[in-house]
């Protein structure tokens, strides 16, 4: 406490008692007993209302010592278990996170990473398909960023997706030693690095197959690449590989003769005496299809957003987009399933008036540049109001949207589009996808559209720049697949005349092996509201095995879910059950047999070591961690810092002296009225 508190304090005191002696000795000139608890009591009532005035406070100060933290992250993924390395991974992490002085310097946090990363809670499987080494090192920049964190990072450092984790120095700035588990010792081996092929391919046509296959040996070997359908060779070449040329490219295509899933199996034929077989094979698939979706885009002026559309609609290659002046667009109209309109005008009359003469579908894209006139004019289903002003609205997401499922890819975090300022109203009932927002303050006013009129589908986006949103998901995701899928989903739904179904299912033909396996349903009440009470279920049968499980869906969002990735690869149908209604709805898909897991024969030990280096901290191999321990623990880097927590207290709680205060004065008053001085 400061000294010139103290000093007030005192003089409070003195000012307190000579107040209370002056009041009652200048009335009675003696001092009887009563008059010296009057006194008292007065003093106590002064004193305590000007301790509440001058509110005197000490500085209680608290040491703590705060340890570094050790943070030891495991890969969970199956090359672990593949290169035969999880007994001596496990013991390891059992003798650090056992070790007393290891837990006296540190605190020990364990962390596990495959596909995903999460805190371990002992149940290390080895079983994770993917290993996203990068992921790891993003998630701990955001635990450790203020804090002394070396991590220990036991892994064979093969990963097969995400960002390249040599660099993850630039963004985790901590101290990282590798323990590299696996074998270092280089073998003869043969593989398909890689092999690309397009999802879809059309009848009649033939689709383009490009392999990568790699060998890594010294001598001069023969082998042979094989393709094939079932139990029959769709494509055979000889292949020769030597220490100097030890990769070869082989493009060929493959003919589309039936509509359908057609699954192939890739194949170089093994060498002699060679431990991986695993990947010498790859299995790949090809849906083929009937016809392609055909969308014309017209516009009377250039505009960043068409292109950015055409991109994310032939993303897909069931589709493709082609730009149409208003005259090709008008005699053309019988060759599209969909016609994008760009913020039309008076010359778009006589297109809007083909378009409804032959019940066409059509989205129609509204900005600054729309002649507002026109529309309200030609359109019989909405109007808005022309006030001559802009705005710049964000998007929020309608969770109640029921035409088709949509995911939620953060719409909130995009740019604001540019739109006209003023209400719009519909004559016809509508969908909204998303709502119009200003600086996060929903307007309640739709922003993206759907709605059906006389067996027709139309949508409407009311606002331009919506290239931006694009640019933006790539940002947010480091791709651009969740803005694509959304364009294509939409896109799809316009596309078509189907009759909307209350049961309505969300899968692919077929799925990788190695990734998730969604499938995602809709349910829809009489009225053709989304049902979030009712019970789905999903019968799926191996067409193999016979084997019948059935799964439960779990609602997530605006959609039913359920998640099949354990289910191994083969030949499905399916049948998902409403329980409460007698609806539902049956499919089949397959699931390519693929591991990327069991593709390394090796560690990655030139990668793991630069990480290190990188990040001024040492590798250590599995086999060789006996300096491991002493090497963190001598370590003076990572020291315990002691803190000082210095806390301002109050002498006496405000409460308490309220309290004190209401005592001696009622007191006072009291025994005045007891005693007739009152």
């Amino acid at each position: 406490m400061k000294t010139e508190t103290i000093i007030y304090i005192i003089i409070a005191g003195l000012i307190a008692v000579f107040l209370a002696v002056f009041q009652y000795y200048n009335k009675k000139k003696s001092m009887s007993k009563l008059n010296m608890l009057f006194v008292f009591l007065r003093s106590l009532s002064i004193f305590s209302i000007l301790l509440l005035l001058i509110n005197p406070k000490f500085e209680q100060i608290k040491l703590s010592v705060e340890k570094p933290n050790l943070v030891i992250a495991i890969d969970n993924s199956s090359s672990i278990s593949h290169l035969n390395q999880e007994t001596q991974v496990l013991n390891l992490v059992e003798k650090l996170s056992n070790d007393d002085n290891l837990n006296d310097k540190f605190n020990i946090n364990l962390y596990t990473f495959g596909e995903v990363f999460k805190v371990s809670d002992d149940s290390i499987t080895f079983s994770e398909n993917q290993t996203n080494v990068n992921n790891a090192f993003k998630q701990l920049s955001q635990i450790y960023r203020q804090t002394t964190a070396p991590t220990l990072i036991i892994s064979d450092g093969n990963q097969t997706y995400g960002n390249d984790y040599q660099f993850a120095t630039s963004v985790y700035k901590q101290n990282i030693f590798p323990v590299i588990v696996g074998d270092t010792v280089t073998y003869t081996d043969l593989k398909i690095q890689q092999l690309n092929v397009n999802r879809y391919a059309y009848l009649k046509n033939r689709f383009p197959v490009e392999t990568i296959l790699v060998y890594n040996g010294n001598n001069t070997i023969n082998s042979r690449f094989v393709v094939t359908r079932g139990h029959t060779t769709v494509y055979s070449e000889s292949i020769r590989f030597s220490k100097e040329n030890n990769s070869r490219v082989v493009n060929f295509t493959l003919p589309a003769n039936s509509v359908g899933v057609s699954s192939y199996k890739a194949t170089i034929v093994p060498i002699d005496n060679e431990k991986n077989k695993v990947n010498n094979s790859k299995n790949f698939a090809v849906e083929v299809i009937d016809q392609k979706t055909k969308i014309a885009i017209i516009s009377g002026f250039s505009h960043p957003d068409l292109g950015v559309l055409k991109r994310s609609i032939e993303s897909n290659e069931q589709r493709s987009v082609e730009f149409l002046s208003l005259k090709e667009a008008s005699n053309q109209i019988n060759d599209f399933q969909l016609f994008i309109i760009n913020q039309p005008n008076y010359k778009f009359k006589n297109l809007f008036e083909v378009l409804e003469k032959e019940n066409k579908n059509h989205f129609t894209i509204i900005g600054t540049k729309t002649d507002l006139n026109f529309l309200n004019n030609i359109k019989s289903g909405f109007s808005s109001e022309i006030t001559n002003q802009t705005e710049s609205y964000q998007a929020e997401l309608n969770p109640n949207f029921s035409p088709f499922i949509v995911d939620d890819i953060n719409f909130e975090s995009f740019p604001p589009l540019n739109s006209n300022y003023g209400q719009v109203s519909f004559k016809i009932p509508f969908e909204a996808v998303l709502n119009k927002s200003i600086n996060g303050i929903s307007t309640n006013e739709p922003l993206l559209v759907t709605y059906e009129t006389n067996g027709r589908r139309e949508g409407v986006l009311f606002g331009e720049n919506i290239w931006q949103w694009r640019a933006q998901s790539y940002i947010n995701n480091n791709a651009f697949n969740l803005f694509d899928d959304f364009i294509g989903k939409l896109v799809q739904y316009l596309a078509s005349n189907k009759r909307k179904d209350r049961l309505n299912v969300d899968y692919e033909s077929f799925y990788n092996g190695s990734g998730s396996i969604i499938i995602k349903a809709e349910f829809f009440d009489k009225n053709y509201a989304f049902d979030a009470r009712e019970t789905l279920n999903i019968s799926v049968t191996d067409n193999i095995s016979k084997e019948k499980k059935t799964f439960p869906f779990i609602l997530k969002n605006n959609n039913f879910q359920v998640d099949l990735s354990n289910l191994p690869p083969s030949e499905y149908n399916f049948t998902v059950r409403a329980t409460n209604e007698n609806i539902a709805r049956s499919g089949s898909f397959q699931i390519l047999e693929y591991n990327v897991e069991q593709q390394f024969l090796n560690a990655h030990v030139t990668k793991l070591q630069q990480l290190a280096t990188n990040s001024k901290g040492k590798s250590y191999f599995i086999d060789h961690t006996e300096d491991l321990t002493s090497d963190l623990l001598n370590d003076n880097r990572f020291a315990s810092i002691q803190k000082s927590n210095k806390n301002i207290i109050p002498l006496i709680d405000w409460k308490y002296l309220l309290v004190i205060i209401a005592l001696s004065l009622g007191l006072e008053w009291f025994i005045r009225k007891y005693n007739g001085l009152i």
